[in-house]
């Protein structure tokens, strides 16, 4: 008879412990250990794989200011027709970070983009974004022709455009000075999922903003006698109250503010663009919960928090 001798531990000795539990223990000290020799990772990688639209270094108050922002440009003109009297593309020529957000601008009344707004074109273009300037189709037209003309230029864009793939459809605004401002806010009534609207010392004759639902920021003047301040004080009163808004005045500044370069405006507005375009959170600081640089600014009223 053959017979079987079975092993047993030691008197007093622990019973062994099963080796599929060693394996589940081995694994679970490597993780642990691989856990910690791992780099942090820091908040803004985290907001930038949270955020797909964040575009460039973490801005500062030197940068928003700055003639140039981070991307490279180039530009194109654009013939008349398609509900517009044509005009000029900014765009960054970047090619690797995906679509970009966009914005139609419009002069005022009776005056011309290529004489007036066409260095905001490149300026904007260079913090990220893709700018289509237009002119209108009579340069009389009111504020209800500029708005009509200003969502054509969008349409324009995002379906005609050579640049069109370049575009996200979904992350748009306008912007318009004077009768043109007017325009922007007549297209942010008529189009409620654009993402922003700037009117630089709008006019508005078409009537109040009840309807507004867009994210609105005011930019004009203390000084001017055109669009007066009183003028847009119930202009900017009859926005409903849970619309995003902001209204900056600038210090010493008259109706033409806009015609040239001007760093208050821009250190403004591009953070708007940046926050409601790109939902860019590291923008906020510079309006919220009031302007982080007040240098040239006579008044700052907001709705905190944007985001």
């Amino acid at each position: 008879m053959r017979h079987v001798i079975k092993s047993r531990a030691p008197a007093g000795a622990e019973p062994p412990i099963p080796r599929r539990r060693l394996l589940k223990q081995a694994v679970t000290a490597a993780a642990v250990v691989l856990g910690i020799l791992a780099p942090a990772v820091s908040p803004q990688s985290a907001l930038a794989a949270a955020n797909p639209y964040q575009r460039g270094p973490d801005p500062t108050l030197a940068s928003v200011a700055a003639t140039n922002g981070p991307f490279a440009t180039a530009q194109m003109t654009v013939p008349p027709g398609n509900g517009f009297n044509g005009g000029y593309i900014y765009y960054p020529t970047d090619t690797s970070l995906g679509t970009w957000g966009a914005v139609a601008i419009v002069p005022g009344y009776t005056a011309l983009f290529k004489n007036e707004e066409a260095w905001m074109g490149p300026r904007l273009a260079s913090f990220g974004f893709v700018v289509i300037g237009i002119e209108t189709n009579s340069r009389t037209d009111f504020d209800t022709a500029r708005g009509t003309q200003l969502l054509a230029a969008l349409d324009y864009l995002t379906q005609k455009s050579a640049v069109r793939n370049r575009v996200d459809p979904g992350r748009l605004g306008v912007i318009g000075h004077s009768m043109g401002g007017g325009g922007a806010l007549v297209a942010a009534t008529q189009r409620p999922s654009l993402k922003a609207a700037v009117g630089l010392a709008p006019f508005k004759p078409s009537g109040n903003l009840a309807n507004d639902r867009v994210p609105t920021m005011f930019i004009a003047g203390n000084r001017d006698t055109v669009v007066t301040p009183s003028y847009l004080d119930g202009l900017y009163g009859s926005l409903p109250a849970a619309t995003k808004k902001a209204y900056v005045q600038i210090n010493g500044a008259d109706h033409l503010f806009a015609t040239k370069p001007n760093t208050v405006e821009m250190r403004t507005l591009i953070p708007w663009l940046k926050i409601f375009l790109d939902n860019d959170t590291r923008y906020s600081q510079f309006l919220c919960p009031t302007l982080l640089d007040k240098t040239g600014v006579s008044m700052y009223r907001g709705t905190c928090p944007l985001i």
